[in-house]
């Protein structure tokens, strides 16, 4: 079965082999190693014809593969062909040099002089798909709902606000958000968005940032600016005039926009209009307008008090970065057709939304400011350290409490949850991780306490699923709606739930 995973450039789109996670340039490299190196071991009348063909195809592939852009899981299985390559020649030249000069022929190596080197390169020949495994193209899930998506990016200023990281007092906090919407289908073959960042270096710079946030080798992520999601970018929206509830989204602490592709897309294609923010200063890397990179200004103490200081802080700015964006909506939708959004978005029906610490900035801006209606925390930490209620239905995902989380997790969170005057939902995610909740997946290696055992499509789909019966439930049709549903019974289905009711809370 064949999957299709986008280059990042113009080039031609690359498709990747299922599990083996590699393109049919890669694959032809790989198999054309390994037909050099055990051509040593095959029967004198095949050795001349195999070390041809498995030769031509290592040096033709790499050649193409040289001017699309070679990933850095294939360098073991390159090197493999170098060593193999002298010698699997070397007797042909040989036996090229004796037809013309008539000497005997010469002795074979040993096998048992051949074989380590043999199992050396195969070996290393073995590294790379291995690699290409565990480090992927991210392949982006088919959204299911009923819409195309499309996407843009837009960056406002708030000029009410200086920007408290920089000690330019006139600096005015600034806020990249990336939309996706329902949009009408584009023809086949139309460019998809590029993951990342609008352009192929923004991908790249924002990748790098990442790794260098988490303490990687930049190359080890060099797989996700290769790809490109589902949404179209600048697509017509969708036709007939239907106006689509807002979901606002936060990533986490260094997180950045579209670290949720594949959700926003899902939900997108589901109806919502998703507005994700990159927070400046606080997100890994933040490309703006003007080609300018911010990179992250915080940093850990080492001091738990401080540092929990700091990120009820960061959450607090956070918050305020999530209101702005939903009074930009609000322009933005009462453009009077100056806009290809002007009069689709319903932004009296809005969602606040975040991951880790973005989930605690969403439920501290639900508290400030009773125009968001819902609230999705996707495994965050609370922040805010004021105890007042939220008129808003809350709904927490995440992962399975085990020794290894902080006490005081769920406690803090429980509290919160009781704290809704509608009701608070958590829903237990069984076989989750923290970054389950996130892109992170579909292009890390699927070591379950790093992104769980849910596996790399499931995983966008449970959230998604979830995210979308508790929106279809609270916001789209409202309380009492009879195609409201039951939120309990359909968030039940995809884990533990716990609910909180008003009647229970207060």
């Amino acid at each position: 079965m064949w999957r299709h995973a986008p280059r990042a450039d113009d080039g031609p789109v690359t498709d990747i082999i299922t599990g083996l996670q590699m393109s049919p340039l890669e694959l032809l490299a790989l198999l054309g190693t390994l037909a050099l190196v055990t051509a040593r071991w095959l029967p004198p009348a095949a050795r001349p014809p195999v070390t041809i063909a498995a030769g031509s195809a290592v040096v033709l592939s790499a050649i193409v593969l040289g001017v699309l852009g070679i990933r850095w899981q294939l360098l073991p299985v390159l090197a493999a062909a170098a060593l193999a390559l002298p010698f699997a020649l070397a007797p042909l030249i040989r036996r090229l040099v004796r037809r013309r000069i008539g000497s005997r022929p010469a002795r074979r190596a040993r096998w048992w002089v051949a074989l380590p080197g043999t199992v050396v390169c195969v070996a290393l020949a073995a590294s790379g798909p291995a690699a290409a495994w565990a480090f992927p193209v991210p392949v982006f899930p088919e959204p299911t709902g009923r819409f195309a998506v499309g996407t843009r990016v837009l960056q406002w200023t708030d000029p009410d606000r200086p920007e408290t990281a920089t000690p330019d007092p006139g600096d005015r906090r600034m806020v990249v958000v990336q939309l996706w919407y329902p949009a009408r289908q584009s023809p086949a073959g139309t460019r998809r968005a590029q993951y990342l960042g609008r352009t192929e270096p923004e991908a790249r710079t924002v990748a790098e940032g990442l790794a260098r946030y988490v303490g990687l080798p930049g190359f080890l992520l060099d797989g996700a600016p290769r790809a490109r999601g589902r949404a179209v970018p600048d697509a017509p929206v969708a036709d007939g005039g239907e106006r689509f509830p807002v979901v606002l989204f936060s990533p986490g602490l260094g997180g950045v926009r579209t670290q949720n592709t594949a959700w926003a897309e899902e939900l997108a294609s589901n109806g919502y209009v998703v507005a994700a923010l990159d927070h400046p200063y606080d997100s890994a890397t933040v490309v703006l307008a003007d080609g300018r990179t911010v990179g992250t200004a915080v940093t850990s103490t080492g001091d738990d008090e401080e540092d929990n200081a700091r990120a009820a802080e960061t959450a607090r700015i956070r918050a305020a970065d999530l209101s702005f964006i939903l009074s930009q909506l609000v322009r933005l939708d009462r453009a009077g057709g100056d806009g290809p959004l002007a009069g689709r978005l319903e932004t009296d029906r809005a969602a606040v939304t975040g991951h880790s610490l973005g989930g605690a900035a969403a439920l501290q801006a639900a508290r400030q400011d009773h125009r968001f209606a819902v609230v999705v925390d996707l495994d965050g930490y609370p922040r805010d350290p004021e105890r007042l209620p939220l008129p808003q239905p809350v709904l927490a995902l995440t992962q399975a409490i085990g020794p290894g989380t902080d006490p005081r997790y769920l406690p803090r969170l429980t509290e919160v949850l009781k704290l809704s005057t509608s009701a608070g939902y958590r829903l237990t995610v069984p076989g989750a991780a923290h970054l389950t909740f996130t892109d992170a997946p579909l292009y890390l290696p699927p070591v379950p306490s790093l992104v769980g055992s849910l596996g790399r499509t499931e995983s966008t789909r449970v959230v998604a699923a979830a995210t979308l019966a508790f929106l279809g439930a609270t916001l789209r049709h409202g309380p009492g709606d009879p195609a409201a549903g039951d939120v309990s019974r359909d968030l039940a289905s995809y884990g533990e739930l716990t609910v909180h009711r008003s009647a229970d809370n207060h």
